[in-house]
């Protein structure tokens, strides 16, 4: 399976919250483009996040942040992981 552009509108985002405090969220606004204002949304429904709009990650979305930002910081190093 290859990533939709739904899955990358997805994984952008959590990548805007900031996982070195947990009391800091994000709210998408009315006025965000349209495919983050439904990324949020499917996050909310899967149970990543707290509201429909962003809030705060969840448990299950701090965990599943944390793997992205780690591919992320594998897919643009110049060195290999061990």
């Amino acid at each position: 399976m290859k990533f939709t552009q739904a899955h990358l509108d997805e994984l952008n985002l959590l990548l805007q919250f900031d996982l070195s405090s947990a009391a800091t969220g994000i709210k998408v606004h009315k006025d965000a483009p349209e495919n983050t204002q439904q990324a949020v949304q499917r996050l909310f429904e899967k149970g990543l996040c707290t509201l429909p709009d962003g809030g705060y990650l969840t448990d299950e979305g701090i965990e599943l942040t944390e793997h992205i930002e780690r591919v992320v910081r594998f897919m643009t190093s110049q060195t290999k992981l061990h």
